[in-house]
């Protein structure tokens, strides 16, 4: 058990309208972007006295941290301390390093293993969300020096949204629709996944019923995962009089004799400037919404259709502060997953893949990666075996019968039929048998016989020698206990036999404007720019190419929007 520090929410019901009152308007720090990352710098602002506002674009705030699955990597924190997670300075270091692979500079991964804790120190104390370990969560590349099996993850744990009062209607929804008042953590996704097959997953099963029952007893609105996180950092926002400004979006930067002194946005239909006495943050998401950039900076075939990235996330700051002369980094790349186009939008298979019973293959019908690899790089191999002659976009997900029996996919039941709008949109087809399914889908029929041959005559062995998939602890997460000798691996063997369109989506893009390891934004050569800090995907991110573990995206932005609001607010401090 672990006592968390009090929170005190005077004031979260009472505010609601705040207004810029003229067409100029003057803070100590400018936020733009109201995800994880802009509200803690914001949230870190206030902690420190310093007067701040957070710019949202659209009329919803949370971004893609409220579409998220909420989980926040961050080494050595007390939350993890408190679980019994054996983890060392060194340990995560030495991880980190091997996870970016030279593409990140130390000082970068160092400053966020240095900040990290400390940052979530300062959300718990100031805001409502409460985090638990997720259990055996493992980093993405366990067995790599400093890679812990048992997970760094941590989640937000579920509470009541309607502390927020009216400002809940103004939450981000999240990407896939959920009934009211079901709250689904991380931990319970992973048993829930396996269906009635497994006990822990009937008893995930009565914990979000006992939920849901509680909701409707009290009358409470259970947030979890990526929108717990998002509201508690709204409450712990306005708790500490930070207004949020919606439907402001950012036009333009405002530099005076080499240094940023505001933000141009358009105010209830007018232009209007907010200054900076100390400088601005950009924490505006991506540009995984803006086709003409993902075009100009991104393998073919790339659109944006396939992501979950929040709608407002067109690249506004990153091109704000090229404007300015900023360097950027990473543009090329995305926090990838493999993804079904369905007709309501993208599906991001996060257990499907690794379940027994199923296969990924490419337009010869072969088997190309461990499919319960990490999802950046399921897709890093979509791509870069891509060819006319023999394309792995879309690839194809192969499954029989019997995994349909077993397993829940993309959130349905066991054993329901999957839905005709999903056939009728060319995202899902079936055949009889093998053949007629490759034929169904274009693909070497030989291929796929010869593929599935091999595939279980490694799942009766316990091994799979091609891809060494649940070899790793990272695969095992998502695997069914129940199936041995190895949780990943089981024959396709009764039909009728699915086939399922994937294609490369993401949860946004993760390349942006260059920054040091204090949030400063950096030009070509290396000088910061004077007053304007970035954090989140607006950045090109600490992780480079990879991806250490859940949370890796939301557990950095947040610690950099932290080290920016200090190293303004010092600024200050030192001018005094």
């Amino acid at each position: 058990m672990t006592t968390e520090p009090a929170f005190d929410g005077a004031g979260v019901d009472g505010a609601g309208s705040d207004t810029a009152g003229s067409d100029t308007a003057e803070f100590d720090i400018v936020v733009v972007g109201s995800g994880a990352a802009g509200m803690t710098a914001a949230l870190t602002a206030a902690h420190l006295g310093r007067s701040a506002v957070v710019l949202e674009k659209t009329s919803r705030y949370g971004g893609s941290t409220a579409r998220s699955g909420g989980g926040v990597w961050v080494p050595g924190n007390a939350v993890l301390r408190a679980s019994g997670i054996r983890d060392t300075p060194a340990m995560a270091s030495d991880y980190l390093a091997f996870v970016t692979g030279g593409d990140v500079p130390a000082e970068l991964r160092e400053a966020f293993l240095e900040h990290g804790p400390a940052m979530l120190g300062l959300v718990r104390e100031r805001t409502p969300v409460r985090f638990a370990w997720v259990p055996g969560y493992a980093d993405y590349y366990p067995e790599a020096p400093g890679g812990v099996a048992a997970g760094r993850s941590i989640e937000p744990v579920p509470f009541n949204g309607r502390m927020l009062g009216g400002e809940l209607a103004s939450l981000n929804p999240p990407y896939l629709p959920v009934p009211e008042g079901v709250a689904v953590t991380q931990a319970d996704y992973r048993w829930l996944s396996l269906g009635p097959r497994h006990p822990r997953a009937v008893l995930a099963g009565m914990k979000v019923a006992g939920r849901l029952a509680r909701r409707r007893l009290l009358g409470h609105r259970m947030l979890s995962l990526g929108q717990a996180l998002a509201a508690g950092l709204r409450a712990g926002l306005i708790a500490s009089d930070v207004p949020v400004w919606l439907d402001t979006p950012m036009t333009g930067l405002v530099a005076e004799r080499g240094r940023v002194t505001g933000v141009r946005v358009e105010r209830d239909g007018s232009p209007a400037i907010v200054r900076a006495r100390l400088g601005v943050v950009l924490a505006s998401g991506g540009f995984e919404r803006n086709l003409e950039m993902r075009e100009q900076y991104q393998r073919a075939p790339v659109g944006t259709g396939w992501t979950t990235g929040a709608v407002g996330n067109t690249g506004d700051g990153i091109t704000a502060g090229m404007t300015l002369g900023a360097a950027v980094g990473l543009m090329d790349d995305a926090w990838w997953g493999p993804s079904i186009p369905l007709p309501g939008g993208p599906y991001f298979c996060l257990a499907e893949r690794s379940l027994p019973g199923c296969i990924l293959v490419n337009g010869a019908g072969q088997r190309f990666v461990n499919e319960a690899a990490p999802y950046v790089d399921a897709v890093h191999a979509m791509y870069e075996g891509n060819t006319a002659a023999n394309p792995h976009i879309p690839s194809w997900l192969i499954f029989d019968q019997r995994y349909r029996d077993r397993y829940v996919f993309a959130g349905l039941a066991p054993r329901r039929s999957l839905p005709r709008r999903w056939y009728a949109a060319g995202a899902v087809f079936r055949g009889d048998s093998l053949g007629s399914l490759a034929i169904g889908i274009g693909i070497g029929a030989d291929g796929l016989a010869k593929t599935v041959s091999r595939f279980n005559e490694f799942a009766a062995a316990g091994h799979d020698a091609d891809f060494r998939r649940g070899d790793s602890a990272y695969d095992r997460y998502y695997g069914d206990p129940r199936c041995r000798p190895n949780p990943n691996l089981a024959p396709l063997s009764r039909g009728p036999f699915y086939a399922v369109k994937i294609v490369p989506g993401d949860l946004g893009t993760k390349g942006g404007l260059r920054t040091d390891a204090r949030a400063r934004v950096l030009r070509a050569d290396g000088t910061a720019i004077e007053g304007l800090y970035a954090a989140g995907n607006v950045s090109a991110s600490v992780m480079g190419h990879s991806y250490a573990g859940a949370g890796a995206t939301i557990g950095p932005a947040m610690t950099f929007g932290y080290i920016a609001a200090h190293d303004l607010a010092d600024r200050l401090s030192a001018d005094i």
